[in-house]
């Protein structure tokens, strides 16, 4: 599966952001976005998982074809480790969790409620998700935070086995992952701000 990305524009509060995105990304392989904080690549990055409109351009790509995960670990806080699995599998319509808990080491973890899990516990959680989607590309935006350097260990293995399988990856993050991918800075593609029409309210 290939994400084609053509001359996209997207708003945030109604104001342009970023405009003439253009990129692609092949299976079995990774896009990390770059660029500071408030560019717009949370936006960016919702707007091609299908969760608000592009203000122009294209996304090519079939929305079942992607799993989001963003800065919330979308956990049910009175369900176990396993619960919660069980749950996201059986919504994405697949059934195996074993490999999810095996890559993020969650078997320990496994009859204990998410409520009860640290931060960088649930955060393994969340990606665990991730495995259990059965989606090819994965759309990730700060997938590492609360996470020690074991875990974003795990969380690169997670990456690189999916894409030898024939996934992909869009990542946004502001940390160095370790993988074998290419970059796109966003700041390029800022929006230029509205013209002025030179007309000065302030002699009203």
């Amino acid at each position: 599966m290939e994400l084609q990305v053509l001359d996209l524009g997207v708003i945030r509060g109604g104001v342009p952001i970023l405009e003439g995105v253009s990129f692609t990304l092949a299976a079995g392989h990774v896009l990390l976005l770059r660029g500071p904080n408030g560019i717009g690549k949370t936006t960016l990055l919702r707007t091609i998982a299908g969760l608000q409109p592009a203000l122009s351009g294209e996304v090519s790509l079939d929305p079942e074809a992607v799993a989001y995960a963003a800065h919330a670990d979308g956990l049910k806080a009175t369900l176990t480790v396993r619960e919660n699995l069980v749950f996201w599998a059986q919504v994405y319509g697949t059934s195996d969790i074993a490999p999810a808990l095996a890559a993020f080491e969650l078997q320990p973890l496994i009859d204990r409620p998410a409520q009860n899990l640290s931060a960088g516990q649930k955060r393994r959680l969340g990606l665990a998700r991730l495995l259990v989607t059965g989606r090819p590309l994965w759309v990730l935006d700060e997938p590492t935070v609360s996470l020690d350097t074991a875990a974003v260990a795990m969380f690169a293995a997670a990456v690189r086995a999916h894409c030898a399988a024939g996934g992909s990856a869009l990542i946004a993050t502001h940390i160095d992952l370790g993988l074998d991918s290419d970059t796109l800075d966003l700041a390029p593609f800022k929006a230029k701000a509205p013209a002025q029409d030179g007309f000065d309210e302030a002699f009203l």
